[in-house]
């Protein structure tokens, strides 16, 4: 179906959640448990729902008894090989508690170009959700490099919106919507619809995350948003701490509206492209 208006999100066939390295690891892991709570309540109704987790480097840099986030790429593959493994966990446990299995997905930006490793991981997603599995999808951080990966979840996510023809793309970060400026200044003014051909005039838009654990910030987000909207999948830009009230339907964070007759059904052809953009603002892992 076509989602024309946020209140037809509680009837979605099938949605995409991206959620950032900041909003689930360290001192925010307990955000895990009401996320899934939202997740869960979603796939409790019927909805197919993918979650796009970043976290594994996040996640795992204080198991290899490290006191920041690593700058060299072996490291940083290290680190994800062992958070991944704990992130997995984490969500499971939760998901446990709904008797919902969760099964992973690692991509890399090779993947989603490679047309036969495409057309694989479409049809493992979509078995996974014909078998009422709840996919998580990370970038492979353990086998990507800095050369040759999406450069941030947010793109990420959109290319899987694309890929499986989500109904919703709802992408979590630490603001509760888009501003006519940095949140924390005088004036600033929340965005609460951008259409899929606004310019966004006169929008101030920062080029770093407020956290600095990831690589995302509201550029990656915005560009994320406008690229799926334009292809016809609607998009909410908020917080994880909002992310209930967004599944929901309520009018919470930035809606970006879908533009009509869009078909998202694949990523050939789409314009999305899986390298680094302007929006980057980071070559570290996003994980």
């Amino acid at each position: 179906m076509t989602i024309d208006d946020r209140s037809q999100i509680p009837s979605a066939r099938r949605i995409v959640v991206k959620v950032g390295s900041s909003s689930i690891s360290g001192e925010n892991a307990g955000q895990i448990v009401p996320l899934v709570d939202a997740l869960a309540e979603a796939h409790g109704r019927g909805t197919q729902v993918i979650l796009v987790s970043s976290g594994a480097i996040a996640t795992g840099t204080p198991f290899l008894s490290l006191s920041e986030r690593p700058t060299d790429l072996a490291t940083q593959q290290a680190a994800a090989a062992v958070g991944q493994t704990v992130l997995i966990y984490r969500y499971q446990d939760s998901f446990d508690r709904y008797e919902i299995v969760a099964g992973q997905v690692l991509l890399t930006a090779g993947d989603m170009e490679n047309p036969t490793h495409r057309s694989n991981a479409k049809r493992a997603m979509e078995r996974l959700l014909d078998l009422r599995i709840l996919p998580i999808v990370n970038e492979n951080d353990t086998v990507a490099t800095h050369e040759i990966r999406f450069g941030d979840n947010d793109r990420l996510a959109a290319l899987v919106a694309l890929l499986v023809d989500a109904d919703l793309l709802v992408l979590l970060s630490d603001v509760d919507a888009l501003y006519t400026r940095p949140p924390h200044e005088p004036g600033a003014e929340r965005i609460e619809v951008v259409g899929w051909d606004d310019e966004l005039e006169g929008v101030e838009i920062g080029s770093t995350g407020l956290s600095g654990v990831g690589s995302g910030g509201a550029v990656t987000k915005v560009s994320a948003a406008r690229q799926a909207a334009e292809r016809g999948t609607a998009v909410v830009l908020t917080a994880t701490s909002l992310v209930s009230q967004a599944l929901r339907g309520e009018r919470v964070g930035t809606w970006f509206a879908p533009a009509p007759d869009a078909s998202a059904a694949s990523v050939p052809g789409s314009g999305l492209s899986t390298g680094s953009t302007a929006a980057v603002t980071s070559d570290a892992a996003a994980s």
